[in-house]
């Protein structure tokens, strides 16, 4: 009888179950891969804003830091000589009264600014809200010219408007009846100097908040205002009740954003007077710049700054915490 040989033939697998690498290890599953491809999408697309920020700000500031503590005059910036000091530049600091004049007066400086920025941005924003098609644009329009004015342009405006001879302030002044007033110098007096670079942040950051406070009151349903009226509701307590708490997370982070520009309104108050008079107006942005660059002390210079950095992080963490507390008390 005659051998038969019998061949066996292999099954088509019949699900995955039965797919198996020749090494016996079951295959990546697609489904994972493309989940975890994009869970690092937004990742990746941060990288680029990430390394731009290190780039530009991270190295700065450490070498700033390093900067900080050393004895680095004209001489030995000429002569590339590395003498450190430790922190000697931080104690001369904070043992300098004048260092805690200043930082009292940048305080006192930025809250006058921010007040008056947010009161008088809502109130505008809240009438644009009110405004027909026709005059809001045209308010608009001027919000955007006064927003878009680059800072030194704007300085040099306000410097002529306020000029001691040929000013237009002193003149409408003195033809209203003021005749003291035709000649008066607004950058000999520590007060008057600070009132003119106060009108001219304040003008310069009112259409932040008023066109976005204006895009906020847009976002308002129209059949909550109707409901309060139903209910017999007035102007005020319509805002109270309707407008106000809506605008509330709007309120609290423009403040923030305001804070920390006006802390650092470096251009402004050096444009307008260096400081002067008798270095009265000096916030600790110009009092850094002062101290580094005008008198060469550059370690001096970088604690100050380092030390600015530090009372603004402490500022704007002390008001994010009142915040919080206050959106934990409304729960």
């Amino acid at each position: 009888m005659a051998s038969m040989t019998v061949q066996k033939t292999e099954r088509p697998p019949s699900g995955p179950t039965d797919v198996l690498k020749s090494d016996g290890e079951q295959p990546k599953d697609p489904g994972k891969a493309r989940f975890r491809a994009t869970a690092l999408t937004p990742y990746l697309l941060l990288l680029p804003a990430i390394a731009g920020t290190l780039l530009l700000l991270g190295w700065p500031l450490v070498n700033n830091g390093l900067i900080s503590f050393q004895n680095l005059n004209m001489r030995q910036f000429i002569l590339h000589l590395t003498e450190w000091n430790g922190i000697d530049n931080y104690k001369d600091v904070l043992g300098d009264e004048e260092f805690w004049r200043v930082t009292g007066r940048s305080i006192a400086f930025t809250a006058i600014n921010v007040v008056l920025i947010m009161a008088i941005g809502t109130l505008v924003g809240l009438l644009l809200a009110r405004l027909g098609k026709k005059m809001r644009l045209l308010l608009l329009f001027g919000l955007v010219l006064a927003w878009a004015m680059p800072i030194i342009a704007a300085t040099t405006v306000y410097q002529w408007l306020f000029a001691q001879r040929y000013g237009v302030v002193n003149w409408v002044l003195a033809k209203l009846g003021w005749s003291s007033m035709a000649e008066y110098d607004w950058m000999g007096g520590q007060y008057s100097t600070f009132f003119v670079i106060i009108t001219l942040i304040v003008w310069q950051s009112i259409p932040f908040v008023a066109i976005n406070l204006y895009a906020a009151t847009t976002t308002i349903p129209k059949e909550l205002y109707e409901a309060a009226a139903l209910d017999g509701a007035d102007a005020w307590k319509s805002f109270k009740n309707v407008t106000l708490p809506y605008l509330k997370p709007f309120l609290f982070a423009t403040t923030f954003l305001e804070v920390i520009w006006v802390f650092k309104a470096f251009p402004q108050v050096f444009a307008i007077n260096e400081g002067g008079p008798d270095r009265l107006t000096e916030i600790l942005p110009v009092y850094a710049y002062i101290e580094g660059f005008g008198n060469q002390h550059y370690g001096m210079g970088a604690a100050i700054s380092l030390l600015t950095i530090v009372i603004l992080l402490s500022l704007s963490f002390y008001y994010l915490r009142l915040v919080l507390k206050q959106e934990e008390d409304e729960l």
